[in-house]
């Protein structure tokens, strides 16, 4: 069958993306404790096979899978977990059939893929079954509280006090008591439901509190005392960096509006910035402290 130039270009690269996800679901599969997804996986492993066969009978070229690809989702893995791979897998599938759609007419073939391909994401979606994702609303809690208080706290405390060796003290102080609060205070109110997960909630809770309290003191406990606007400084970049990274974890693992989430949070947390940035200044000019 003759094909033109730019659809040959593009069944190329179809055939490269196939032979990429099997060889990439396989080894994910390799690395899944879950058997109902370790199998499902290995299945659709298969059909990318079959797929990449297909593509080959008209292209009558072999082609390797993207090393780089596969090592990128396999950090991604280790790092974010199974349901943020499988949902950035379903992400990728879902823009792999819309470019399919594009040269049905010169490849009738490629309908048939298309619904396998729809098939899969369907699949992946069933594979959505995560320990950690059960204690999103914990994690939320803990770290929306951090940056909140937190951020409210140092800003203040910055330029109240003016160095950054007495702010990191008064930070972790208050930063050590409030994420043991803030763990009690969750297996408290989940036993108070008769939750039977109540220390587990309470343990994701106090964990993404304690991280976020540790990362927005690092700069204040590096820098010397007398930078304390650049150790402010590095700490509300740090702050936005937490809300991108989490905004966007939770916007693939549940499916939701990255930007709408992020301006949500970053508004919230830097907003308490400033008027707590505000408030140390007044506090500071009215009581008289110079340290």
């Amino acid at each position: 069958m003759e094909l033109s130039e730019s659809v040959k270009q593009r069944i190329l690269a179809f055939q490269k993306d196939e032979i990429t996800s099997a060889v990439l679901y396989e080894e994910i599969a390799a690395m899944m404790k879950n058997d109902k997804n370790r199998n499902v996986l290995l299945e659709i492993a298969q059909v990318e096979r079959e797929h990449y066969a297909t593509w080959k009978h008209f292209t009558g070229i072999d082609i390797g899978p993207s090393r780089i690809k596969i090592a990128l989702f396999k950090l991604l893995y280790w790092i974010m977990g199974e349901t943020f791979v499988i949902q950035m897998f379903e992400r990728v599938e879902d823009f792999g059939v819309r470019e399919l759609t594009q040269i049905t007419s010169e490849i009738p073939e490629a309908n048939d893929i298309i619904l396998q391909e729809e098939e899969h994401e369907n699949q992946l979606i069933t594979l959505v079954d995560e320990e950690r994702l059960k204690y999103v609303g914990a994690m939320v809690l803990g770290l929306n509280d951090a940056l909140v208080e937190l951020t409210g706290m140092i800003a203040g405390m910055t330029f109240a006090l003016s160095g950054t060796k007495i702010v990191a003290l008064t930070a972790v102080i208050t930063g050590a008591a409030a994420t043991l609060s803030m763990a009690a205070s969750n297996y408290l109110a989940e036993r108070a439901e008769r939750s039977s997960t109540a220390l587990k909630s309470s343990f994701y809770t106090g964990i993404a509190y304690l991280i976020t309290v540790v990362l927005l003191v690092m700069p204040y406990l590096i820098l010397p005392d007398s930078l304390y606007i650049t150790a402010f400084t590095i700490m509300i970049i740090t702050v936005i960096l937490i809300i991108l990274f989490f905004t966007f974890y939770l916007s693939v693992v549940q499916s939701t509006s990255f930007w709408s989430r992020f301006k949500e949070m970053a508004g919230i947390s830097l907003g308490v910035a400033a008027i707590s940035f505000v408030i140390g200044l007044i506090a500071k000019m009215f009581i008289g402290v110079d340290l």
